[in-house]
């Protein structure tokens, strides 16, 4: 480990450089290729019923129910552990499980071929799922510890534009392997998508080993008892913060604004490629093409809202930001699979959501980092509220939307549904004033 000082441009380097490492599994595995190989691979001449312990479903609604599985289990688990990381000065070593849990779950997606073998399919997706979304709780909680408040905002959009930049580079290889197997010599039709299942995970591991040897650890030098008690501990930390969280209203308003915009960008995101294929009919190839494109526009909407929220405020910039998000779904849901320039307005709905997906995340984060007490050391406490928020958020979405489709055949009342939740987000975020976050 390597000791710099807060601010140096090469901890934010070392830090923002694991949104390269871990990117991949968010674009390949989360809302690419995993989602559509899955609904592929299950579909048996047009029969998509899976049956799994003991019970029959729709491949998409099983799809659904499992990514709500993984984000409740995070949801719970991370408030403890995080409070337990701050209390014992071990963000880092947490992130460090986390991570290996999520690489290795990744890899061993490979083995899963279709519906014979879904239980393999549906275990390691939840397991990937948790490891990705419980390292990303520390790896959020390090924003205030290496970077000044005038930097959070650049340095937080400079980490997604990273990952980005990473995912596509190894998306790119996986798509031609893809799209174009026999220039790799291979026939079996299943195997270039597992390939690219294998490669997230290698990928992860080996890019991350950076971020881990700069990272600094213990940064406040926190010395807990010889004894030990962490696990309840943690609880009465997590308490603690909690008590802190009710004197401070607008942070309370943020997290709620936070929650209803969380629930219906993510789940859009992740169901994306579910609903191309299905809803719309669209080949796979274009459907991975599609969601290669909303990453590249990420990368100038990640950075350019940085850039605007320096001119109007955070909070101004999160509702212009909200104020696309409505129009992308009721566009969404007045998408007509019979028009034959169907794919185009994908395309172009692709577009608009790359620009606003990594701009609204990396804005949240950097707005959010900069509301908390300043006379604290607890951030990975802090930040697991955020990411409890949001992880319940996706679980409702998700589950809510496998719930729709079993209730009235279509992806498409769900999508209308969030629409509403986007404007309700957007009232409540005109209750804070950006000075709320300039003093705190």
């Amino acid at each position: 480990m390597m000791k710099i000082q807060k601010g140096d441009k090469r901890l934010i380097r070392a830090w923002a450089f694991y949104d390269w490492a871990n990117s991949a599994y968010a674009l390949v595995i989360s809302s690419a290729i995993f989602p559509i190989f899955f609904e592929k691979v299950t579909n048996r001449n047009g029969n998509d019923t899976l049956h799994f312990l003991g019970m029959s479903f729709k491949n998409t609604e099983l799809y659904s129910y499992a990514l709500a599985l993984s984000f409740l289990i995070v949801a719970f688990l991370s408030p403890l552990l995080s409070s337990i990381a701050d209390y014992s000065g071990n963000k880092k070593k947490f992130m460090q499980f986390y991570t290996y849990l999520g690489a290795f779950s990744t890899m061993m997606l490979f083995f899963f071929k279709g519906a014979e073998t879904v239980w393999l399919g549906i275990t390691f997706s939840v397991l990937a799922s948790i490891g990705f979304w419980g390292s990303l709780v520390f790896y959020n909680a390090f924003l205030p510890e290496i970077a000044e408040y005038e930097q959070q905002d650049k340095v937080s959009a400079m980490g997604f534009a990273y990952g980005y930049v990473g995912s596509v580079l190894l998306m790119i290889f996986n798509l031609t392997m893809i799209l174009h197997p026999e220039w790799y010599g291979i026939t079996d039709g299943t195997l270039p998508a597992r390939i690219s299942f294998l490669s997230v995970g290698i990928w992860w591991i080996v890019f991350s080993q950076y971020t881990f040897y700069v990272l600094p650890d213990n940064v406040y030098n926190v010395k807990p008892p010889k004894r030990k008690g962490y696990l309840f501990k943690g609880y009465t930390e997590l308490k603690a913060v909690f008590g802190q969280l009710l004197h401070y209203p607008a942070l309370k308003r943020f997290l709620a604004a936070f929650f209803l915009y969380s629930l219906a960008a993510q789940t859009i995101f992740y169901v994306a490629g579910l609903f191309g294929s299905k809803e719309l009919q669209l080949d796979s190839g274009k459907l991975i093409a599609t969601i290669l494109v909303i990453q590249l526009v990420g990368i100038v909407g990640a950075l350019g809202f940085s850039r605007i929220s320096k001119i109007i405020g955070n909070i101004r910039a999160l509702q212009v930001i909200l104020l696309i998000w409505v129009g992308i779904t009721i566009s969404a849901y007045l998408l007509d699979k019979n028009n034959p320039n169907v794919e185009m307005q994908f395309y172009i709905l692709g577009g608009f959501v790359g620009l606003v997906m990594g701009s609204i995340q990396a804005l949240s984060r950097s707005s959010y980092s900069k509301m908390l007490p300043e006379d604290t050391h607890k951030h990975a406490t802090f930040f697991s509220f955020y990411d409890f928020a949001e992880k319940i958020a996706i679980v409702l979405g998700t589950f809510s939307f496998g719930v729709l489709e079993a209730l009235t055949g279509s992806m498409k009342s769900a999508v209308l549904m969030m629409s509403i939740i986007f404007f309700a987000a957007i009232l409540i975020l005109a209750t804070i004033k950006d000075k709320n976050i300039a003093n705190r």
